[in-house]
């Protein structure tokens, strides 16, 4: 047996939902309540299977985990071992940011490979240069990672070449337990590791920087457990804003106002789309015909995220005229391509482009291979003449809490269905 999205499309959509907890913030966030003994809670913390798999990691190291609604509470008194399992590491890529975590509070980790999405290659050598630098000793051996630091860590200045999200996380956490002040050059400075921050901050951690190009952690601080609320997910509210893109109509956004999101609704208003935003509210229309936006190029923050652009391919593939997609990030985000062109989509890819002569869709069989190609096809689906079937729902799932009821609330006819392979 297995679960897909039914999808009849060809009809606008008109409705609200509320934007949920970020997936980007939460899994870091999570990792960081090892860093304090005692009990924190977490409020706006998503229900997928990504955070699953943390809870999952902080119980399997003697921590004791709640969930009531999206509250998740966290209490790290009986923490106990420093490796994470294997099956769980291979189940998401944030698992990573355990080892930073662990090397601050038990000055050991150990874990194999990071799981995740297939989307070309995704090293970690970063996030170990990061460890090293703050005097972690380590070693790989037969697709297992040993660190750890027999006299402590110690604080220092880092620069990273690129400004690596998960490394800069890593980095962070690790800080928090090394002596001294750590300077880190060049960090990503995407709204979620601000979120880490503020909550690194709520457990009495001295860091600031967070959003520029330099964070300073002032480590070896006692930490005590906190409260805090994890900020609403962008690439989930990009998803409706282009769910409402493709297949037309209008639909208002709770939670957020899309501060973060400048990129994607220059594109959605290139392709035609109507944006109005309030505090906590963001509320789109497309009555008109869906149009070309040109050319857009990912890269990190405060570029366009490279998680949307899936997305804006599928606004792309609908739409009449030319758009023309440059993913500078991951060298196999463009696998939901073959999906949008069994729906009819022109779209040739060529190396790191994708060029789009957008066109009228129509209903198919689609799998996802991705978490966001596999949004990004269910979004085609719902401006597509026909009848659609989305397979691959467990990568879709990682990332989204009922994407299927969110698009409901939309308008979108939309049902997930359990039946044979």
């Amino acid at each position: 047996m297995m679960e897909y999205f039914a999808v009849a499309g060809g009809s606008p959509l008109a409705g609200r939902v509320a934007v949920h907890g970020a997936k980007n913030s939460a899994l870091p966030i999570l990792a960081a309540t090892l860093l304090a003994d005692g009990e924190s809670v977490l409020h706006n913390c998503p229900a997928l299977t990504d955070c699953d798999a943390a809870l999952e990691i902080l119980s399997c190291l003697g921590c004791r985990v709640r969930r009531e609604g999206d509250t998740v509470t966290v209490n790290t008194a009986c923490r106990r071992g420093h490796a994470v399992p294997d099956h769980l590491m291979g189940r998401m890529r944030a698992s990573v940011l355990f080892l930073g975590a662990l090397l601050a509070r038990e000055g050991a980790a150990e874990a194999c490979w990071p799981g995740g999405c297939a989307l070309g290659a995704r090293p970690i050598d970063l996030h170990i240069q990061a460890f090293q630098a703050l005097g972690a000793q380590g070693r790989s051996w037969n697709g297992q990672l040993f660190f750890h630091a027999p006299g402590g860590l110690s604080g220092c200045r880092i620069a990273l070449p690129i400004p690596s999200v998960g490394a800069t996380e890593n980095a962070m956490l690790a800080a928090c337990g090394a002596r001294g002040l750590t300077i880190l050059d060049n960090p990503a400075r995407e709204p979620e590791i601000v979120d880490l921050q503020n909550f690194l901050r709520c457990l009495g951690a001295r860091v600031s920087g967070a959003g520029t190009g330099r964070i300073v952690v002032e480590g070896g601080r006692p930490l005590h457990p906190g409260e805090y609320t994890v900020m609403a997910d962008r690439i989930v509210a990009a998803t409706y804003l282009c769910a409402v893109a493709c297949a037309g109509g209008e639909g208002e956004l709770l939670g957020t106002d899309g501060a973060c999101l400048g990129p994607v609704l220059a594109a959605l208003t290139a392709a035609g789309c109507t944006l109005d935003r309030g505090p906590g509210r963001l509320a789109i229309r497309r009555g008109g015909e869906l149009r070309g936006f040109g050319a857009l190029r990912t890269g990190p923050y405060p570029g366009f995220p490279t998680d949307a652009q899936p997305l804006l391919g599928a606004v792309a593939a609908g739409a009449r005229g030319q758009s023309r997609i440059t993913e500078t990030i991951f060298d196999r985000r463009f696998r939901y391509t073959e999906g949008l062109a069994a729906m009819g989509a022109a779209v040739q890819v060529e190396g790191d482009t994708a060029c789009f002569s957008g066109r009228p869709l129509h209903g198919a069989w689609v799998e996802a291979a991705d978490l966001r190609g596999g949004a990004a096809l269910t979004l085609a689906a719902l401006g597509a003449q026909g009848e659609s079937v989305i397979g691959g729902l467990p990568h879709i799932d990682r990332g989204y809490q009922g994407l299927e009821k969110a698009l409901a609330a939309l308008g979108g006819h939309i049902r997930r269905v359990t039946g044979p392979a």
